[in-house]
């Protein structure tokens, strides 16, 4: 009876473990920029879709994606057109909105949705290609590494704030960064540069998420900082 027992445990703690490593096989659905065109390579007939807004869209996307503005209005009705039994891809500029995307898209039915971890900022930085509308390439006006450079030279500090309209964070630093340069503008001269308008820019410096704050000091980083921070600490950076 107890060699029953035993025998029965153990099939039963083997089928438990087994569908459990199999399930976590499965299931990675977050993934990083070069497991993401891995993915894309393995089955490239799934539908890729960027859930930014049409104007960051023409600004540059990754190659056969489709626009579906997860701020729009007609989010939901444009899913129409996909099988929610096969793969799909999504992404946005730096994984916020394609993850609310992905829960959505899971709770209307769809069994396989592949996000881009850190979104298309990570894709940049690991120099994946992308293209725009009309070309093969992207080719986006914007403040060039030279412009940035000659930027930072000051006799004060620079402090540089990357960006972006849609960031929530972003928002709320906004205030604080006014108020500095206004309170110590004998001392520190403050910029902040749009990630959707200098793409190239923030992947020559490595910006892949946001806020992004930088200090230099006679052409040198002396300080960064990703994500939202209080105004205190951001002065204490600045004495």
């Amino acid at each position: 009876m107890k060699n029953y027992l035993f025998i029965t445990l153990s099939i039963l703690f083997i089928t438990i473990n087994s569908c459990q490593n199999g399930n976590s096989q499965n299931t990675k659905t977050n993934l990083s920029a070069t497991e993401f065109q891995a993915k894309i390579k393995e089955l490239p007939a799934a539908p890729l879709i960027d859930v930014r807004t049409p104007d960051e869209f023409s600004k540059g996307h990754l190659v056969n994606a489709k626009n579906i503005d997860w701020n729009g209005t007609g989010f939901e009705a444009a899913l129409n057109s996909l099988a929610k039994d096969k793969p799909v891809f999504v992404y946005c500029l730096s994984g916020g909105r394609s993850a609310a995307a992905a829960a959505k898209m899971r709770e209307l039915g769809f069994k396989e949705v592949y996000e881009l971890e850190g979104g298309i900022m990570k894709w940049r930085a690991a120099n994946l290609p992308e293209t725009t509308e009309n070309t093969s390439a992207v080719a986006i006006s914007g403040m060039s590494m030279e412009q940035f450079k000659a930027m930072i030279k000051s006799d004060k500090l620079v402090l540089v704030d990357f960006y972006a309209d849609w960031c929530g964070p972003c928002k709320k630093i906004k205030p604080y960064l006014e108020e500095i340069s206004k309170e110590m503008e004998k001392k520190v001269v403050v910029y902040r540069i749009n990630v959707d308008q200098n793409p190239n820019l923030s992947k020559e410096l490595g910006i892949d998420a946001l806020p992004t704050l930088q200090v230099y000091k006679k052409d040198s980083l002396v300080w960064n900082n990703i994500g939202y921070i209080e105004k205190a600490e951001i002065i204490k950076h600045l004495k």
